[in-house]
């Protein structure tokens, strides 16, 4: 039987053109990656090439990923400890200034992350911390309410692009089998914010001058973000194509390493069909239903952890450092949780895992009232509550594993943060004045919302696999229409990888479970 010829898309021209048997369609149309490698691999390399340049990414991504998220999260949690050290800024006001942050994170989400697609990457994610870095320091400027709350609205929108540019660059560098390790080694930044924050903080409160101690704490973290931004606008790589400390042979094999997990790079087209796919996905809406459960307890959490600990019976200087232990587990669950999901090549399952200990914390937060005798339960209880935080960066590294097509990636990131804002707008009303000093409504809403999201992780989980099945029967039935061998079906993979094609048009396309 005569082989039938390829009907996917064929380079005829690398400075021109890609001709589809449906369309023609512009280079650009297609991966960034095509500038310099083409549909199917031309070198072969070893797996020391591999490892080489991997290290060399570790050297330098990571790092910066790591410093921008501490950042972030030292400057959105700078109000938690402002709260007990003097913030003019309290009762129902405090709520709605915590609110705004989220409220300005969700205005602007989807906005700057299609700017970002259609600009550099690390440029523009560069630019937006020194302006937060400016927005951090003038917090120490305002003393009534109206002036905070914009601020705090600013810095939402400013910080906004974090989390889903760091998830593209990850993406675009590392394979499937890499990805979660490496954004736990982000994400464990919270912890070490919490640590650093918790002591600075601490040790600030003992400053008997003029000068409010919580102004000391917005100085300090806004200029440790200017100067992030700086060192990210330097050295953050917008791509593989353009990372300028890699030569051109190691950004070719850069590429090569994640062809396999036909993820693609990038590509600056916003393409309208890639949009409504990932609107219409129901895997997007359940991703973004987990993100929902999981970040009102982290909104109630982040920004009422240190009056919690209070509600202890603990005075405010004792909160503060208590609080630190927190960081701890915050450094430890994402780096456990991120190197086993690597591991066994599984997503949900590591979050699964995470939120075991959070149920028990909560159970003991609900079950023991604020009183002296309890509050060594209770401490504990709240320590152990900490192990969901990290359940989001195991959903960070699911949405880079299980998407293709940029424009589809950015949607979905976008969606995802837009669920993380929701879950802490809702977070941010729940622990609320009246409740004190137990706040029983907050914590028992944190022990149903982390109950659901146990199960509609194995919902998830049901659903690729279930993705992976119909894939392999549709590749099974391209072989014997064409009459392909395995070779073949080798040969399409790799044409297939840098197309810019989403994860449901690709057949070839596996998703991590």
């Amino acid at each position: 039987m005569e082989k039938r010829q390829s009907t996917e898309a064929e380079l005829v021209d690398p400075e021109k053109t890609i001709v589809d048997s449906s369309s023609s369609l512009y280079l650009t149309d297609k991966d960034g990656a095509l500038q310099l490698v083409g549909l199917e691999r031309a070198e072969t390399f070893t797996e020391e090439q591999y490892r080489r340049v991997r290290r060399k990414l570790d050297w330098v991504i990571p790092p910066l990923c790591q410093a921008v998220y501490c950042s972030q999260y030292l400057d959105k949690n700078i109000l938690n400890y402002a709260s007990i050290m003097g913030l003019p800024i309290t009762g129902q006001q405090y709520n709605l200034v915590a609110l705004a942050f989220y409220l300005g994170f969700l205005i602007w989400v989807f906005p700057t992350m299609y700017i970002s697609q259609k600009l550099r990457l690390g440029k523009y994610l560069g630019a937006n911390i020194v302006l937060w870095g400016i927005i951090m320091m003038l917090h120490s400027v305002p003393k009534t309410f109206g002036p905070f709350f914009v601020l705090r609205l600013l810095l939402g929108m400013l910080e906004s692009c974090v989390a889903p540019i760091l998830i593209l660059i990850i993406s675009m560098f590392y394979t499937k089998r890499e990805q979660a390790t490496r954004i736990s080694w982000f994400y464990l930044m919270i912890g070490v914010a919490e640590i650093f924050g918790g002591f600075v903080a601490y040790g600030i409160s003992f400053d008997k001058q003029s000068f409010a101690p919580y102004k000391i704490l917005y100085l300090l973290s806004g200029g440790l973000a200017i100067v992030v931004g700086i060192c990210v606008t330097l050295w953050m790589p917008d791509s593989p194509v353009n990372a300028v400390w890699l030569t051109r042979k190691e950004r070719i094999i850069a590429i090569e390493r994640v062809r396999n997990d036909q993820g693609g790079t990038e590509n600056k087209t916003i393409k309208k069909s890639q949009v409504i796919e990932a609107l219409l996905d129901t895997r997007s809406w359940l991703i973004v239903l987990l993100t929902v459960m999981t970040a009102i307890p982290n909104g109630s959490l982040s920004n009422f952890g240190s009056i919690v600990i209070q509600s202890f019976g603990f005075s405010p200087k004792q909160a503060l450092i208590l609080s630190v232990p927190t960081g701890v587990i915050d450094i430890i669950s994402p780096l456990l949780c991120g190197w086993y999901s690597d591991r066994i090549g599984d997503r949900m399952l590591p979050i699964v895992l995470g939120i075991i200990p959070t149920l028990v914390g909560s159970g003991l937060l609900v079950g023991l009232k604020s009183i002296p005798k309890n509050r060594g339960a209770l401490l504990f209880g709240n320590y152990i509550v900490s192990f969901f935080g990290s359940s989001l960066a195991i959903v960070y590294a699911y949405n880079a594993s299980n998407t293709s097509g940029h424009t589809k990636k950015v949607t979905v990131n976008a969606m995802t943060l837009a669920a993380f804002c929701v879950g802490n707008i809702i977070g941010a009303e729940t622990f609320l004045p009246k409740d004190a000093p137990n706040y029983t409504p907050g914590k028992t809403a944190i022990l149903i919302l982390l109950s659901i999201s146990f199960f509609l992780c194995f919902l998830i989980r049901w659903v690729n696999r279930q993705m992976n099945v119909k894939k392999q029967k549709q590749i099974q039935e391209l072989k014997e229409r064409n009459g392909w061998t395995d070779a073949d079906i080798e040969k399409e993979r790799q044409r297939h990888a840098f197309l810019d094609m989403t994860d449901h048009e690709n057949p070839y396309f596996v998703y991590t479970s």
